[in-house]
This record gives C-alpha cells, structure tokens and sequence, in this order.
C-alpha cells in the first residue's frame, strides 16, 4: 500500500481539526470541512493571518480524512503512533539507536508491510510526491414539469459559495502575472526530513503544500485564487429523468485548495406529479372508467398517452381491475421507452334518469344467477 505519508500525520489529529469523531462518515466529514472551510475563508476575514491560517489547516486535514485511500493510510499512522511506533521509533528494552534492536537507521523494505505504506512516498531523487486537495462537491435541487421530465428539458440553477475568482481566473495572481514553482520544494509541496530511523515528509513551509508561490497577489481575491459569489448554470435534463435523480456537473462545485482540482455539482431532480398518469419505474400507469355497457358488451375506448390519445378494444365482459399494457407508450428510458398499464374500472352512475331506473330493473330482472353465488348466498 503505497501513499503520500507525512510526518504531520504522526502529530496532528486531523479529525480534532475538523471537529468529528474518528468514526465520522465521508458525509459529515465534508459537511464539517464545508462549514469550518466558509467560517475562516480569507474572504469572510480580510487582513486576519490567525483566520487564514486556520482556513488552511481545515484544508490540509480534509485533503487527508476527506480522501478514502489516504484516510485509510493516516488511520493506521495514527494507530502507530498511539502504540509508541512513530517518527522517533519505539522504545523498549533492547532497542539502540533510532529506538530498534541494535541501532542504526532502519531501511523501508526491512520493515514488511510497514515498508509498503512508507515505500511509496519518494520517487527519483528522494522527491517527496503529494497532490494538492480537490475542493468540496455542493449540491443544488430543481423542480421540474411531469411532461418536462418526459421530453427533457434545461433548467438554470444557481449556487453560492467560493468559486475561482473573475479577476484572476482562479491563479491567485495579479493580472499579466503567473504563480511560479516552489522553489523550496521543487513544486512537490512537501519536503523530505531525517527524523529517527524513518525519512519523512511534512507539507513545505514555504508554499503550504500547493507546490507553487504567488509572488504578486491578485488585488481581488488576495491571492487566494477564489471568492464567494453566486453562479448560474444550465442543466440538462434528459428525457425520463426520475424523481430524487442526481445530476452531475463535473468540476463545478467549490475551488480545490493550494490549486487542486475544483469539486463537483449534484443536482436533484424533483418531478411534480401528473394529474392522471403514475410511474413505475419506466412503465407509465393510467387508470381508464368504463360503464358497465362498455365493460359487459365490449367496446373501442380512448386512453391519454404521452404521445396523444389512442384507442384501445376493451373485450366483452370485461372486470373491473383488469391491466392492459400498451407497448412502447411509457416514458423514455435507454434504448426505447417502457409500457403504459391501463386499468380499467366500472363506474357507477351517481344519478340516474326515470328511464335509465326502468331500463335498469328490467335488466335486472332478466338475471338468471346471483353473483354472490359462489359465496354460499342465493340473495
């Protein structure tokens, strides 16, 4: 298991800097790191160095517990450490020099798997690998027309929160200038240290881990690279698009810190319900009145589809509760589109003329069978 392991991962308790347990989930790791992040953000406080300070190392231990692999890796540092085996070696009878048996400086691959977690963090020339932290993802919701999620359509959305800033088009620097390379770390953003047996890495001091420096500061955003501000996107929606869906816009959510890549936007699709159709996965639903003529001798009836209304033959002696399906007349889905279930039901008339009695009572005067028969009654 190779990783970026840092000698501040022995020190700082990265999950006391974003105020969650150890057990925290990814979700409310990113909701605190949110939170705290727009709390000390150098926009919200200009000129305050202690505030700035702190939005960075909310940054740094998000770059870490925020990312699976990585928290992975400081989990077990972190669990190293508490059992006495960390940047100055474990005590304990017998060890030498550096706090092993025997002294001396110990070699990553005598150490087995530990030499796996710590084997990966130099490339050519000892160079300590590390990548800037990718910014936090937002989220967004719209609401949209039933018959708009059946043929697609692009809403606006908009967003608040920090975003690359106008003036300098997320660089951090002024306008005809360009932030140039580290020349401290070389543009790695961390620097290799001797500490004990091991070679480690800390985030370098000169450019806070972004591998790069910004020698004349955007006079906008101070050199920060973003602001705060609201943005409006269009948003496409596709064509039977369900309720609770999520959309993805890639690279358009909060600037990644110290130059990383930018979050991503989700946004959720509320559909308002149709005044007659259902929906059941991409299977449309309809339920279709029938008179009891219609249902006992049969008939060709309307349905409402998508697409207009069709006729469908009702066969003679029809139930009420009975499904059709009408192929292909459902909403849109990869490679065609799902079916419309049509169930029908026998609606009684609320009121009935002298004649419409009359002809009623005949009828039922000509009824040779009860159909409660089967149920052991006769009446």
């Amino acid at each position: 298991m190779n990783g970026d392991v840092r000698r501040e991962w022995f020190e700082k308790d990265y999950y006391q800097v974003l105020g969650v347990p150890k057990n925290a989930t990814a979700a409310e790791i990113k909701k605190a790191y949110r939170k705290l992040a727009q709390k000390h953000h150098p926009d919200a406080n200009p000129g305050n160095a202690k505030a700035e300070e702190r939005f960075k190392e909310i940054s740094a231990a998000y770059d870490v517990v925020g990312d699976p692999d990585k928290r992975g890796q400081y989990d077990q540092v972190r669990e190293m450490a508490a059992s006495g085996f960390g940047p100055g070696g474990p005590g304990g009878p017998g060890a030498g020099a550096g706090g092993f048996p025997g002294g001396g400086r110990v070699r990553f691959e005598d150490l087995g798997d530990l030499g796996d977690l710590f084997g990966g963090l130099f490339g050519g020339g000892g160079r300590v690998r590390t990548q800037p932290a990718r910014g936090a993802d937002l989220e967004a919701d719209v609401t949209i027309a039933f018959d708009e999620a059946m043929g697609g359509t692009a809403v606006p959305v908009k967003v608040s929160g920090p975003a690359p800033c106008e003036t300098c088009s997320g660089s951090g620097a002024a306008p005809g200038t360009s932030p140039t390379t580290c020349p401290r770390c070389g543009g790695a953003g961390a620097i290799a240290v001797n500490q004990g047996p091991f070679q480690m890495s800390q985030t370098c001091p000169r450019c806070h881990g972004s591998g790069r420096v910004v020698e004349t500061p955007c006079p906008t955003c101070r050199g920060s690279g973003n602001r705060r501000r609201t943005r409006s996107f269009q948003v496409k929606i596709p064509p039977g698009v369900r309720e609770g869906a999520k959309i993805r816009l890639s690279g358009r959510g909060e600037p990644g810190p110290a130059g990383g890549h930018p979050g991503d936007l989700f946004v959720r699709v509320h559909v308002h319900p149709h005044a007659f159709f259902g929906r059941s996965g991409a299977d449309l639903t309809v339920e279709l009145p029938l008179t009891y003529p219609e249902a006992a001798l049969g008939a060709n009836v309307q349905v409402p589809t998508l697409d207009g209304p069709v006729t469908m033959k009702i066969p003679p002696g029809t139930p009420g509760g009975k499904t059709f399906r009408l192929k292909g007349k459902g909403a849109p889905k990869r490679g065609g589109r799902g079916d419309l279930l049509v169930t029908v039901g026998v609606e009684v008339p609320q009121k009935l003329s002298k004649q419409e009695k009359e002809l009623l009572r005949e009828l039922q005067s000509q009824e040779k069978e009860s159909p409660r028969r089967r149920l052991g009654v006769t009446a």
